[in-house]
């Protein structure tokens, strides 16, 4: 019977993944966008600092 408790196991946690997905793509998808654009652009200060402070 390990199978078949396996295959409810796995049809839990895609339900779950399926669950968090569309979570993820709930709401506007313009504010969306510049909320991924906002972190973007941090990572990119972050990364030009790291740039300088190896040259130094």
């Amino acid at each position: 019977m390990t199978r078949g408790n396996q295959r409810e196991k796995d049809r839990e946690k895609a339900q779950k993944k399926a669950q968090q997905q569309k979570k993820k793509l709930d709401g506007d998808p313009r504010k969306r966008m510049e909320e991924q654009a906002a972190i973007m652009r941090q990572k990119q200060k972050e990364a030009e600092e790291r740039k300088v402070d190896s040259k130094k």
